[in-house]
């Protein structure tokens, strides 16, 4: 078995909020990051698939595919958007970074089997010094 991470990276805008929580417990809760009036992020996405090297071409996966179906499922739906609003595999859902990291892998899991590659995790940079991996179920 052997694993391979594609990077990739993309600005966004959210909020944590919980609109059944007034304005003070949703700071209470959730802190500046419930400002009403947005925050955004420089996100670093690292997306890595697991599998057997194919003997004929020497890859798991060719990375230029694996950056395609990121790009076209994730990034170009989250890039310069607002997570609360404008992406809509978020509808729904709480805009943490937990959230974010399992809707992400959601978009991801059955095209990069499709693409002979196994996902194995997702690992989302919020801030250089907060991130989150998820492993699938």
């Amino acid at each position: 078995m052997i694993y391979i991470t594609r990077k990739e990276h993309f600005n966004a805008a959210h909020r944590l909020f919980r609109a059944d929580y007034s304005d003070e417990k949703n700071l209470e809760v959730f802190g500046k990051c419930s400002n009403p009036n947005w925050h955004g992020h420089n996100y670093e996405l690292f997306v890595t698939v697991k599998g057997k090297v194919d003997p004929e071409t020497g890859f798991l996966i060719n990375l230029k595919e694996l950056s395609r179906i990121i790009n076209k499922l994730v990034v170009d739906k989250l890039d310069h958007k607002n997570v609360n609003v404008e992406v809509d595999f978020m509808a729904g859902r709480l805009a943490s970074s937990e959230n974010l990291a399992i809707a992400i892998w959601e978009q991801l899991e059955k095209p990069v089997n499709d693409a002979g590659a196994q996902l194995h995790c997702v690992k989302l940079f919020e801030t250089e010094r907060n991130f989150v991996e998820y492993y699938g179920n």
